[in-house]
């Protein structure tokens, strides 16, 4: 349990320390218009391994993958680091998110593994809590003193260390455990690669919708080529003997419930950790190290609710409605967030994440608990895994939804701000292309010069763009408000906790 803890501080750690660095990132690299990419590259891979991992895991058991996982991980951070440009990076971040959807896939899979008994499970699970919490709680501050002393590159060489730890800790101690002890053991290949095409497609189409045009026939060719793919897979998936995600998990209501709600809380909880981060820097004009003390609050949060969570599960009577609980915490907090600014005092900012971190940790570990309690354990691994990589598809969508909110709002007020000041000048409109003027001392040193020349206020400019960067934030904030409330919706009507024995 100590290894697999320190394999969530791993995970955790990357999450939080990219998420409060990727402005700096992109802003150095000069590529902002791949800021959604960073990330959905990383979610990409990421969600086509979890479940990959966790089939496999089932039948020869998970420890040679949790080995593979973190050499690979490792590996790949230390890759992230050297990126000299954005395809470099991006590229790199999908390495990584292999490492990190085999580490996912694993992990969560082990726990179920050492402890099959629910409520022991629920107990031991305070301690990866406490482990991912205490990472994530670092992880925003870390990355921003790194970012602003060290370079955003170093933010990934954190993770180097972390690795060499858990590696040896795992190797010795982790006992190897197979579910499926029967000679039939099979793999479903061309189920995986229907899986990639369709999760790529999916991507590619919602990055290049902004691009392409909503009416344009290359944009409405490849949502049809996500249907088409989506559809095979899952059709495959029926007639395959070794499917990569078991359709009869989806013959179970509540699976189909819990799947809804492990998506809709990816795309929520991403927005938040990635995007938060550009509102305080980009938006607010604050420096890498004040954004990161403003959103620790969210992961400390995070870890105290799962804590709670985890004390309260054996203790109450309808432990089933601490999810609902927990998503009506999160439409107050993001509707919260919805209202801050500039002015807004950092003490109120930190408490309005804190609230919106405590109410999540009374649903990501009650999603993974739920959905092991509704299945046999020979379907623990592709159970969990499923949670996981819906949990990173909601992402995945998330920071495209996001990313297409923001762009079209940022566009939309710098263009009503060069229209009233009548500039047409082409190097103005580069700058001002893309949010990353909010970030890159460079380019606002060449604002101002260009102020100068041109004769307009360009700290005025500078300012109007940071509002419409915030209103484009909030606009995808407001989105996540009535998600949550969908959540809430659904997980009303959750069923009772599936107390299961060893022996079942």
């Amino acid at each position: 349990m100590a290894g697999i803890a320190v394999v969530m501080a791993l995970i955790a750690l990357d999450q939080t320390v990219v998420g409060t660095a990727l402005p700096q990132m992109v802003s150095d690299l000069q590529g902002f218009g791949w800021y959604p990419w960073v990330a959905a590259a990383y979610l990409l891979s990421n969600a086509i391994l979890i479940p990959v991992t966790g089939r496999l895991g089932d039948l020869y058991g998970r420890k040679p993958f949790l080995l593979a996982a973190i050499t690979l991980f490792t590996l790949a951070s230390a890759l992230c680091g050297m990126a000299s440009n954005m395809w470099l990076l991006v590229l790199a971040r999908g390495l990584q998110g292999i490492g990190g959807g085999m580490l996912v896939g694993s992990a969560f899979a082990s726990v179920s593994d050492l402890f099959p008994d629910t409520l022991v499970r629920v107990r031991w699970q305070v301690m990866l809590s406490a482990s991912y919490g205490v990472a994530s709680a670092l992880g925003p501050v870390l990355g921003g003193v790194m970012t602003e002393h060290l370079g955003w590159r170093s933010v990934f060489y954190v993770n180097l260390p972390v690795g060499m730890v858990a590696l040896p800790v795992v190797w010795r101690f982790l006992p190897w455990v197979v579910q499926h002890q029967s000679a039939h053991k099979t793999m479903d290949w061309w189920g995986v690669l229907l899986l990639t095409l369709a999760m790529s497609t999916l991507l590619i189409t919602t990055e290049m919708g902004q691009n392409l045009g909503f009416t344009s026939l290359s944009f409405w060719t490849l949502v049809a080529l996500s249907l088409l793919f989506g559809s095979l897979f899952v059709r495959h998936q029926h007639r395959s003997s070794g499917p990569v995600i078991p359709m009869e998990l989806f013959d179970s209501p509540v699976v189909r419930r819990l799947a809804t709600l492990s998506a809709l809380t990816g795309l929520t909880m991403f927005v938040m950790l990635f995007y938060a981060p550009l509102l305080l820097q980009g938006g607010f004009g604050l420096a890498p190290k004040q954004a990161g003390l403003l959103v620790t609050p969210l992961m400390v949060g995070i870890t105290l609710g799962s804590i709670i969570n985890g004390r309260l599960i054996s203790r109450l009577a309808h432990p089933e409605r601490l999810f609902s609980h927990g998503a009506l915490l999160l439409i107050v907090g993001i509707g919260l967030l919805c209202q801050i600014n500039a002015d807004t005092p950092h003490l109120t900012i930190s408490a309005i994440f804190g609230l919106c971190g405590l109410s999540m940790g009374f649903q990501l570990p009650n999603l993974t608990l739920q959905m092991q309690s509704a299945v046999g354990r020979t379907h623990q691994g592709a159970a969990s895994a499923l949670i996981q990589t819906l949990r990173s598809l909601g992402s995945m969508f998330g920071a495209s939804l996001a990313g297409l909110v923001v762009s079209l709002s940022f566009s939309r007020s710098v263009a009503q701000s060069l229209a009233q000041l009548q500039l047409q000048d082409a190097e103005l409109q580069r700058l001002l292309n893309t949010p990353q003027v909010l970030i890159r001392a460079a380019d606002q040193d060449a604002l101002w010069l260009l102020g100068h020349k041109l004769g307009f206020d360009s700290l005025a400019l500078l300012q109007q763009s940071r509002l419409g960067l915030a209103s484009g934030i909030h606009e995808a904030l407001a989105l996540c408000v009535l998600l949550a409330l969908l959540s809430f919706v659904l997980g009303r009507k959750l069923p009772a906790f599936v107390h299961r024995h060893p022996e079942s």
